[in-house]
Parts: C-alpha cells; sequence; structure tokens
C-alpha cells in the first residue's frame, strides 16, 4: 500500500503546540541532551509524519524517537501501525520506555548514538 508523506500537517499544528508546551519529564530530560545539536544532528520535537505525531525526529538520519508511558502497553497495535506507516517512508523508530529514561539516560543515548552512527 502507498501512503502520502505529509509533514506536519496543518490540521495537526495546534495539537502538535499543546505537545510541545506540555512535554513529559522524560520527554524534557532527553530533549534536554537532544536539542541545539547535542548528537551533531537536528532533532525535531512533535514532528508530524501523516496523520501521527513522533516524540522526536531527525530528518538527516530519517530516526524516530518514541518515549512510551504505561498507556502504551494497551495500544500495541496502534504503535504497530504507526510504526508501519512510518517506515514505509524510510524512517526507523527507536522506543525507549518512561523507566528507560528515568534510570537509564546514558544507555539510552548510547542506542540513539549507534544509530547516528556517533558517540553521544
Amino acid at each position: 500500500m502507498k501512503y502520502e508523506f505529509i509533514n506536519n500537517k496543518s490540521e495537526s499544528l495546534s495539537y502538535r503546540r499543546k505537545l510541545r508546551n506540555e512535554p513529559t519529564p522524560q520527554e524534557i530530560m532527553l530533549w534536554a541532551r537532544l536539542k541545539n545539536n547535542g548528537t551533531g544532528f537536528k532533532f525535531r520535537r512533535q514532528h508530524g509524519i501523516g496523520k501521527y505525531i513522533l516524540d522526536f525526529y531527525c530528518p538527516s538520519k530519517k530516526l524516530a524517537i518514541e518515549i512510551d508511558g504505561s498507556q502504551h502497553q494497551d495500544n500495541e497495535n496502534y504503535d504497530r501501525m504507526r510504526d508501519d506507516l512510518v517506515s514505509n517512508f524510510g524512517i526507523k523508530t527507536l522506543r525507549f520506555w518512561n523507566n528507560e529514561i528515568n534510570t537509564n539516560i546514558e544507555g539510552v543515548l548510547m542506542k540513539i548514538g549507534e544509530e547516528l552512527g556517533t558517540t553521544l
């Protein structure tokens, strides 16, 4: 199935702004390490791909990073559909649990660095 690729659809703008203005503690922690080219790569927060909004997105590496809380345990089908859609555009998704961010941020950064081909 072929999907139309649309970045940051205008109808999701207000919701994307809301998500950026009300980040989770884990998003704040990870964003502090990713922003301002802290990785050597530009990341965007709450970036729209089709009908989905990615927590973090690196366009040059086509890498999405999702931080999952307990609500994702009950939404595996939704997450799978989302990952399938973004992968159709060559975007790889790395998923981390809130607990991983809270207790092992350095390990999370190491996995992200491996995917980017750099050391963080």
